[in-house]
């Protein structure tokens, strides 16, 4: 732990220049500052680019945007652990402060990873509302109390990737689509406009990658930053695509929801 007494923080940073390129190590030593996050130790290091053997190199590069967990660009290895960076405090973290890209994804360069992979799922699983139009059409339908309060936890996901990251379903030799895109359609599919498409996401799921491939490790649950309950989507997902495949079998019109 790193406490108010200590002058110095140490990062290593694994740095990489380009996706083709092997990844090294540079170490950096910063003053401390009280309630410093990892945000911050990354711009300081950007502002004056020098490693602990007094050279000068090139900055560190990272994504970010919101700086208040919302937005998930700043996801990224922290001593282990797949985390925001912008949430993690220094005076919380054992030193040497070891940051590493995500692995799921390709790395573009030092700390920024290429999280199309992810987006792409969400084109391909249709995961959107659609209107007809774009002009004024009136009050949307309401959603019922109870159900709107279950679909509000599933609207946080960020799409951070942390839940792809640690799932160990999801590497180079697997196709699977992880536990947000599953969540986000169950989000989509219980919206009363949404549930229009809901038979089109359901076949989608179920498609190459899909929902058959999850292993209910349970890593995503204990690792996603706003505790969305992903095994929750992942097994109402699963009784309803079981649902659809009778469907799809015997004919819509012979079965009853």
């Amino acid at each position: 732990m790193v406490g108010e007494a200590a002058k110095t923080v140490i990062f290593e940073i694994e740095r990489r220049d380009k996706t083709d390129e092997k990844p090294y190590w540079e170490k950096f030593e910063l003053p401390y500052r009280m309630n410093m996050n990892v945000i911050s130790a990354l711009m300081e290091i950007r502002r004056n680019p020098v490693n602990m053997e007094g050279k000068k190199t090139t900055p560190v590069t990272w994504d970010m945007n919101c700086l208040e967990e919302v937005c998930g660009a700043c996801s990224m290895v922290i001593n282990g652990k797949a985390r925001q960076s912008c949430t993690a405090l220094v005076d919380q973290l054992e030193q040497p402060i070891r940051l590493q890209p995500m692995k799921t994804f390709p790395v573009v360069r030092d700390l920024i990873v290429d999280r199309s992979r992810m987006f792409d799922t969400l084109k391909n699983l249709k995961a959107w509302i659609p209107i007809d139009g774009t002009h004024d059409l009136g009050e949307g339908p309401r959603m019922p109390e109870r159900k709107r309060q279950w679909a509000y936890e599933l609207s946080k996901c960020m799409t951070c990737g942390v839940c792809l990251e640690v799932c160990p379903n999801v590497n180079d030799k697997s196709s699977f689509i992880g536990a947000a895109p599953i969540s986000i359609v169950r989000l989509m599919n219980a919206h009363p406009t949404g549930a229009m498409n809901k038979d089109e996401r359901l076949n989608l799921l179920m498609g190459e990658g899909g929902i058959q491939q999850c292993g209910m490790a349970q890593n995503c649950v204990e690792s996603c930053p706003k505790g969305i309950p992903l095994t929750t989507s992942i097994s109402a997902m699963n009784r309803e695509t079981t649902v659809q495949m009778f469907r799809n079998f015997f004919g819509s019109d012979r079965m009853v929801d």
